[in-house]
């Protein structure tokens, strides 16, 4: 009950310090299932899409969902684009010198490797990853390993799947499907743990929106309600709070 009443007192206190602002414009990619894909209707859906339109609800704020290619996503919320972006974004030193970040909304979970035969040496190999991601910059690291980037997602396992690329390094949730819709695809060489999570990233200019859904994840985390939604879209396995 402490907690209930200590998170009731924060999302009250910060929705006292809201923008002036009627609409509160969310940034996705809608290309990276199941965080974030737009549906058969072109709307936004997803693990993102919940946890967003529940974080709005929380903080008594209305918002509305706009789509952005990933390569400019950092860009587009610091020109004003929209409001915050909620897209499957680690959080890293290097993006935290541009933007603000939330806390986390998911645990550190592991990038992995997938590619066509279990023979692959991952530490020589030509390996796809999405451009401007921890995965691209981790491959980049490696030594004898030759990184290609593409812009989406789609692309890196398209790649994979052409021969164009030996493997493809992704987060494991997202690459999980991809597997289990291929009979060809597999999981080789170790998880990597990268990045502190996933979370909402802010203008550096937009404190008290940052706060207010800051208040409103916590409250989530406290009640139990981000662990189900973690459970649902992400799977059973995925790390949680």
């Amino acid at each position: 009950m402490k907690t209930l009443i200590l998170t009731t007192t924060a999302l009250a206190m910060t929705a006292g310090m809201a923008l002036a602002q009627d609409v509160v414009r969310l940034g996705t990619e809608g290309a990276y299932p199941p965080y974030n894909y737009l549906d058969d209707s072109g709307e936004v859906a997803g693990f993102e899409r919940v946890l967003g339109d529940e974080l709005c609800a929380r903080a008594e704020l209305t918002c509305e969902w706009v789509t952005n290619d990933w390569d400019s996503i950092i860009p587009n919320l610091v020109s004003g684009n929209y409001d915050a972006i909620i897209a499957g974004m680690s959080i890293t030193p290097e993006r935290e010198e541009v933007v603000d970040f939330t806390q986390n909304y998911t645990p550190p979970s592991p990038s992995s490797f997938v590619a066509m035969s279990e023979d692959v040496d991952l530490e020589n190999a030509v390996i796809a990853a999405q451009t401007g991601t921890i995965q691209a910059q981790h491959v980049s690291g490696m030594g004898g390993a030759t990184l290609v980037e593409f812009p989406n997602p789609d692309e890196t396992v398209a790649a994979v799947q052409a021969g164009e690329a030996d493997a493809v390094m992704a987060d494991k949730d997202f690459l999980i499907p991809v597997v289990e819709n291929s009979s060809e695809m597999m999981f080789v060489g170790e998880d990597v743990p990268l990045g502190g999570g996933i979370g909402m990233a802010f203008r550096e200019s937009d404190p008290e929106l940052r706060a207010q859904f800051d208040a409103a994840i916590q409250s989530m985390k406290d009640d139990g309600t981000l662990n189900e939604l973690i459970v649902e879209w992400l799977g059973e396995d995925s790390p949680k709070f």
